[in-house]
């Protein structure tokens, strides 16, 4: 079977099983109900509503619609779900939410620690919701397009405020730094490097579109939306957001170079995609360079202690390490609310806390200790593999799906990087994408996988 799971099959247990046997016990309701034959459009339009309503919505209203989302996944699940088909990824994201479970049930703030599981239950089955009206590749393009158009809106107030001005909601920069008077845009989510996270997707699945999508309009409008979503997401100054970037612009292209490596001449096959990522970093490097404003920000990188929001990043982490030590198995339970409450007995500047652990790797360790984190890489390394193989598959068939799915794993990359140094991933506006590109994954099907099923 190995690590990657591939030969493990999960219909056999679910037709055995006693809880595999409740899925579709209400296949007779599905027979007679004329309801039933809107059930996936349902799903396609609650998950669109989601994506629409993310950036401008409390996180209450979100959260309402995903215990909708919920609500009907479990009633098509119940209904139908014998028709559909499970993967190693959905047994690994079950595995990870058992294990946050766990973490729940001996936390030392249970209490707390229930209303993290609650998020954390909401944001899986949104997952689930997304993957399976996903299996339909007219809505996988509809959802996509419902979040490039949301996000184009989104960048437009972003530049406007870049243009025109905008009132700063907390001190974002170093007050020390020559970019203390610098805008930093947070258009409609009230924060820079929220708005980065949400707009980072947005910028390869942009990309993606001028290849996926038919026609001049279509065409032209796609170009427009790479440069708006790009120019604002390096307008919030974000400099977590603009390393996820740059991930994400590298992993796209050396995508594209593996897309396009058949068509290349035979001399071009061995060096062509290295010399393109080499000319990609110079210019990237380039262009911050070239530019006061950007040299100074991204310097800041570096500057450890000496910029007062790196010296807060590694004062939270070193008393996050000791959050690990106290509790390094399953950590200690899901979510901002139970870190809120354990993390003043370790933090190491008495004057400033902080509300989460500025890195979703060390957040995950303190969440879920070492045997969540370490399902949660196992879950990466999967949806890593099933979407190596099935670009593979796409780009033999020609299929411009790929591109969807080479903007998808560029996405997660740079999201990922993103995380390294912010938590912004937790919230509902950047999570509920994190879980769409995880649904978009799976939601393509390796050939063999789909004959089997």
């Amino acid at each position: 079977m190995g690590v990657l799971l591939r030969g493990l099959e999960l219909e056999g247990w679910r037709s055995h099983s006693g809880v595999g046997r409740l899925l579709g016990i209400l296949q007779g309701w599905q027979e007679k109900s004329w309801l039933w034959r809107w059930v996936p459009a349902m799903g396609g339009w609650l998950v669109g509503l989601v994506l629409v309503l993310a950036p401008f919505m409390p996180s209450g209203m979100i959260g309402m619609l995903l215990m909708a989302g919920a609500g009907l996944w479990l009633l098509w699940t119940l209904a139908g779900e014998r028709q559909g088909r499970w993967s190693p990824i959905h047994l690994l994201v079950l595995s990870y939410w058992g294990i946050a479970l766990l973490a729940t049930v001996l936390s030392p703030v249970p209490r707390a620690a229930v209303v993290g599981l609650g998020k954390l239950s909401l944001y899986v089955l949104f997952f689930a919701l997304a993957e399976r009206v996903m299996r339909d590749e007219r809505w996988r393009s509809r959802l996509l397009t419902v979040y490039l158009l949301t996000a184009l809106g989104v960048s437009v107030e972003a530049i406007r405020q870049w243009l025109f001005g905008a009132e700063p909601l907390a001190t974002w920069t170093d007050p020390e730094s020559a970019l203390a008077n610098v805008t930093r845009v947070y258009s409609f989510l009230g924060n820079p490097n929220l708005l980065a996270g949400y707009l980072l997707p947005s910028v390869p699945l942009s990309a993606a579109a001028i290849a996926v999508w038919r026609g001049t309009l279509p065409t032209v409008l796609a170009v427009v939306m790479l440069g708006m979503n790009t120019a604002s997401l390096i307008l919030t100054f974000s400099r977590g957001g603009w390393l996820g970037l740059a991930t994400a612009t590298i992993v796209g292209v050396g995508l594209l170079g593996f897309w396009y490596l058949p068509q290349l001449p035979y001399r071009w096959r061995r060096w062509g995609v290295p010399l393109l990522l080499g000319l990609l970093v110079a210019t990237l490097v380039g262009s911050v360079v070239s530019v006061p404003a950007l040299r100074e920000r991204a310097g800041s990188i570096f500057a450890a202690r000496g910029d007062s929001s790196n010296n807060f990043r590694i004062n939270v982490w070193m008393g996050v390490q000791q959050m690990i030590q106290a509790r390094p198995w399953l950590g200690i339970g899901p979510g901002n609310v139970a870190f809120n409450q354990i993390y003043p007995l370790y933090q190491v500047n008495v004057r400033f806390t902080a509300l989460s652990a500025y890195s979703i790797f060390l957040e995950l360790l303190v969440e879920v200790g070492v045997i969540g984190f370490g399902v949660f890489l196992w879950l990466l390394l999967l949806v890593g593999d099933r979407a190596w193989r099935c670009l593979g598959q796409l780009r033999a068939r020609d299929n411009p799906q790929g591109f969807w799915l080479m903007a998808t794993v560029a996405t997660m990359a740079g999201m990922l990087t993103h995380g390294l140094v912010d938590t912004i991933w937790f919230r509902p506006e950047v999570a509920t994408l994190w879980w769409l590109m995880v649904a978009i994954v799976v939601s393509f099907v390796p050939q063999q996988e789909n004959a089997a099923s």
